[in-house]
């Protein structure tokens, strides 16, 4: 019995992204699909890689740290220098993300702050308009 294979709008909708998304991850090397004719053929480890390379776009993995573990797992026997690799990247993205996480809470902070001085400044001139009305 054959292995299972998938042609570009089977994989597009599966996975929800345009077939043009596919080939542009053909076009940058991390995926390597068989061609019949103008047809491409894709196979089971093409349809992982592409759902590791969504996986790891939706955490902010960059296409060349993706392409770095694709040459690292390809390359070793064993999957532990790939996954040690991972860690790091993971390690070193989730330090990005509570950076960001922090710079965020201070901004939402300055606009409340901000906000506050604008309802209040408006709040003085309604007071003093309505006081001059009454006049």
């Amino acid at each position: 019995m054959g292995e299972q294979v998938f042609n570009i709008t089977e994989l597009a909708q599966e996975f929800d992204i345009t077939t043009r998304a596919i080939r542009f991850y053909e076009d940058q090397g991390l995926l390597e699909p068989e061609r019949a004719g103008q047809r491409r053929i894709y196979n089971r480890r093409d349809r992982v890689r592409l759902m590791l390379i969504l996986r790891g776009k939706r955490i902010g993995l960059s296409l060349q740290e993706i392409r770095e573990l694709f040459a690292l797992y390809d390359a070793a026997h064993d999957d532990a220098p790939q996954l040690q690799e991972f860690i790091r990247i993971l390690e070193r993205k989730e330090l990005q993300l509570l950076t960001q996480m922090e710079d965020i809470k201070v901004v939402l902070t300055e606009i409340g702050q901000l906000r506050g001085q604008c309802e209040k400044a408006l709040g003085k001139r309604a007071n003093g308009h309505n006081q001059a009305k009454e006049l």
